[in-house]
C-alpha cells in the first residue's frame, strides 16, 4: 500500500444556508465547532435542506482524492455499526478505498458533519465526532502501517487520552509520517503538543498560513520560513490567494493560484490539495510540481458542492 490515512471517520452533511442562520446560531463563520451534545447537534439539523451525504472525515477525503489519481490507498477510522457507519463503508469502498476497521456497535453513533454553505462560498462546520473521536491504540492495525509507504493523520483526530496513543503506535510504526494541522482551533488547543510533533515527528506537515503562524506565535511569514528551514522536515503552507508554498531545508518552492474560477464551495480544498501533493510526493515529482498538483485537485474541488472529485 502506498498510503494508508487515519482519522475522524465523519459522514458530512451538506447545507445550503444564509448568513441569519450563521448569525442565529452563534457560529463563527469559517470555522470548525465542536458539539459534544447529541441533541444540540439534532436541533441544528432539524430545519436545513440536506443536499447530499459523503463519507468524510478531513484525511479520508485526502486518501480519496488519493485513490482518485490511481494510488493505492487505505484508510483507518472509528464508525459505530449503525445506519450512518453502514453508509461510511460503502461510500469509501466504492472509491477504492481499502477500509482497515471492524465496526461493532458502540456507545456512541457515528460521527457526523454538518458543512453549512453561505452564499460567499464560505464553509461553516459543526461537527459532532460521535464515536470517531474514541479511536483508540487498539484499532490502529500496525501490520498495514508496516506495509505502507507513508502514513497521514489529522490534527482534528489528535486529542489527550486514547487518540494520543493511537497517534504514538501509529508514528512509533511508521515509515514517513505526513500530518495536516487541520484547524487554528486544534493549533490553539494542543500548541506544545503539535509543535512537538512538528519539530520531531513528522516528515511533512500541512498547514495554511493562519495555523502555522499561531503554531510558533509568528509575527510576520519570513518567521514562518526561518522555523521551517531550521526544522529540516517538508513544510507545506496554503496562502489562499497567494497560492501555496513548499518549504524543504534551503529548497524554497511557491506556486500561484489559479485565477477567474467559478467557486462554489471550499469544502475540500485542504485536503484536496494535500492528496494532490502527497501524490506527487509517492511519485517523486520535484517540489514545484508537487505542489502545482495540489493546487490543481484544489482547484477542481472548489468549482463544484463536496469534497469529492
Amino acid at each position: 500500500m502506498r498510503i494508508l490515512g487515519i482519522g475522524n471517520a465523519i459522514v458530512d452533511v451538506i447545507c445550503k444556508v444564509d448568513e441569519n442562520f450563521i448569525i442565529k446560531n452563534n457560529l463563527a463563520k469559517g470555522t470548525m465547532k465542536l458539539i459534544f451534545d447529541e441533541k444540540e447537534f439534532k436541533n441544528l439539523l432539524t430545519d436545513l435542506k440536506i443536499e447530499k451525504t459523503i463519507s468524510g472525515g478531513s484525511v479520508a477525503n485526502s486518501i480519496v482524492g488519493l485513490s482518485q489519481q490511481g494510488n493505492k490507498v487505505g484508510f483507518i477510522g472509528k464508525i459505530s455499526d449503525d445506519e450512518f457507519g453502514k453508509e461510511y463503508e460503502i461510500g469509501l469502498k466504492k472509491e477504492n478505498v481499502e477500509y482497515i476497521y471492524k465496526k461493532k456497535k458502540e456507545e456512541l453513533p457515528t460521527g457526523t458533519c454538518l458543512i453549512l454553505i453561505t452564499p460567499d462560498s464560505e464553509r461553516t462546520m459543526c461537527t459532532f465526532l460521535g464515536t470517531s473521536g474514541k479511536i483508540s491504540a487498539n484499532d490502529i492495525n500496525t501490520e498495514m502501517i508496516k506495509k505502507s509507504e507513508i502514513i497521514f493523520l489529522e490534527g482534528y483526530l489528535w486529542d489527550k487520552g486514547e487518540p494520543k496513543k493511537a497517534f504514538d503506535k501509529a508514528i512509533f510504526e511508521a515509515k514517513k509520517v505526513a500530518m495536516s494541522l487541520s484547524d487554528k482551533f486544534c493549533v490553539d488547543r494542543h500548541k506544545s503538543h503539535f509543535l512537538d510533533l512538528v519539530k520531531n515527528k513528522l516528515d511533512i506537515t500541512f498547514a495554511n498560513e493562519e495555523e502555522i503562524m499561531s503554531l510558533i506565535n509568528a509575527n510576520s511569514f519570513q518567521e514562518v520560513i526561518s522555523f521551517a528551514k531550521e526544522m529540516k522536515k517538508i513544510l507545506v503552507i496554503t496562502r489562499g490567494e497567494k497560492g501555496a508554498i513548499s518549504i524543504n531545508k534551503d529548497v524554497i518552492k511557491e506556486v500561484g493560484v489559479k485565477k477567474n474560477l467559478n467557486i462554489v464551495d471550499l469544502t475540500g480544498a485542504g485536503d484536496l490539495f494535500a492528496s494532490g501533493y502527497l501524490h506527487g510526493y509517492l511519485n517523486s515529482f520535484d517540489q514545484e510540481d508537487c505542489l502545482r498538483q495540489g493546487t490543481e485537485m484544489s482547484t477542481k474541488i472548489i468549482q463544484q458542492i463536496g469534497a469529492r472529485l
